[in-house]
């Protein structure tokens, strides 16, 4: 069996996800000390679930990108409405301003993206990893339009 391989009781399986998650209206609210927050809670959070792991997770201010390894006993449905869920709640916990612009309480769009990852693992980690830097290229093209 290949280290890529993992093993429950019953099962070998190799089950890798590219993961998109929005806050709502795409509000830029991961910034400076919420993004450490975040990403320090996802990492914790996920933790929580057995065998389930972030191989790579990128924080944009309007999104987030989490190549993630999830065991077969868990649908990605239930681990997404976990992390959001708890997710959430410790983000307005920790800071109220957040509440002020989501007064509902609703952090999150609704849903995610989702997308297997099969033979191309590597280019989607390298997507990933550099997606902020190609970003950031992009907004000083479109900045340099209006000086």
């Amino acid at each position: 069996m290949s280290k890529r391989f993992k093993k429950l009781s019953h099962t070998i399986y190799e089950c890798k996800y590219h993961i998109i998650c929005c806050p709502k209206y795409r509000y830029r609210i991961f910034k400076d000390e919420i993004k450490e927050y975040t990403k320090g809670q996802i990492y914790s959070l996920c933790g929580q679930k057995d065998l389930v792991e972030v191989l790579e997770l990128n924080i944009q201010e309007d999104h987030i990108h989490l190549v993630m390894s999830i065991p077969p006993k868990y649908s990605v449905s239930s681990i997404m409405g976990f992390l959001k869920g708890k997710l959430a709640l410790r983000l307005f916990q920790r800071y109220e301003r957040l509440g002020k612009r989501y007064w509902g309480r609703h952090l999150w769009s609704r849903g995610y993206c989702v997308s297997t990852v099969g033979l191309n693992e590597k280019q989607i980690r390298e997507y990933v990893k550099w997606q902020e830097r190609k970003e950031k290229e992009i907004e000083q093209k479109q900045l340099s339009l209006f000086k």
